[in-house]
């Protein structure tokens, strides 16, 4: 076994696609599963079906690795809140982490998400209630307690970063950043809520760097990660257009907000900063301005 061999799913995903060369540049071998390799870079592809467990365990097997990020997870926008897809890579997730630990893994960390905390005007410690409000963050929060509890059973070292809000190059429509900079880009209006709710986004490229840090690390259990800095929707947008120089086609006020929707939603990195070392290199002003120019 490799002492510095990385498994990693989810690698052509909007994460993965970034965390790949920063495992790399950290001097990690990496081996990418899934159905499509990732582009670019001298990372290994095993071609699988994660949803199939016994292809995965002998997969897992076979290439013996020592680390372990698992980032899949159905994730399409819009409907990934309520899917009943969300129980597949429940199971998916579970079988994953079982092979690698059965096969001599010793280090595994696996992406969560903001969505499985109780939402509430506080910033939120790792430590803040967990109640989620859907079915995905219900799942999310689900696998991470198994497997909390089976690494403690079987001496595997495990972290779980839970993700907030992500923006950059690549981001599929249907997300606000993305959406809004598309439009804008195009001279085309955009429609929004009156923008007063507060969110904490994060810089992919940032994001997929957390990660690499944390996998070179041993600091485990749950890990924000994100800017712990939320913004209001209407100041994100207000730099949105400024970059595209197209003020005056945001529609503020043209969808409602709803009554379950949360005013803030932030996280507090002390964790990310003082155990796992992680300091991000750009700010909003300048991922945005980055997305913009890496944005065909």
């Amino acid at each position: 076994m490799s002492a510095r061999r990385v498994l990693v799913t989810g690698a052509t995903g909007f994460v993965g696609a970034h965390a790949v060369p920063a495992l790399e540049r950290r001097g990690f071998e990496v081996h990418a599963l899934g159905r499509r390799p990732p582009s670019g870079g001298c990372t290994t592809f095993h071609p699988v079906d994660l949803l199939d467990a016994p292809a995965v365990r002998r997969i897992v097997e076979a290439i013996g690795a020592s680390h372990l990020l698992h980032l899949a997870w159905y994730a399409e926008p819009g409907l990934y809140w309520r899917s009943a897809l969300n129980l597949d890579w429940v199971g998916a997730s579970l079988t994953l982490v079982r092979a690698f630990r059965e096969c001599g893994g010793q280090r595994a960390v696996a992406a969560g998400t903001c969505a499985e905390y109780a939402w509430g005007p506080e910033r939120l410690r790792e430590d803040a209630l967990c109640a989620p409000s859907t079915l995905y963050g219900a799942a999310k929060d689900s696998t991470r307690r198994v497997l909390e509890a089976y690494a403690a059973e079987t001496g595997l070292s495990f972290a779980w970063g839970r993700l907030f809000f992500l923006y950059g190059p690549g981001e599929k429509a249907g997300r606000l950043v993305s959406d809004a900079m598309r439009a804008l880009r195009a001279g085309e209006r955009f429609g929004t809520t009156a923008g007063y709710q507060r969110r904490d986004f994060s810089y992919v490229v940032d994001v997929a760097s957390a990660f690499a840090i944390l996998m070179d690390s041993d600091v485990s259990g749950p890990i924000n990660v994100g800017s712990g800095k939320a913004v209001p929707i209407r100041d994100l947008l207000e730099k949105i257009w400024r970059i595209t120089g197209q003020n005056g086609l945001i529609n503020y006020g043209a969808h409602p907000c709803t009554n379950s929707e949360p005013l803030a939603i932030e996280a507090d990195v002390t964790r990310l900063q003082k155990e796992v070392g992680f300091i991000p290199q750009l700010d909003l002003d300048s991922g945005l301005a980055e997305t913009f120019k890496n944005e065909k």
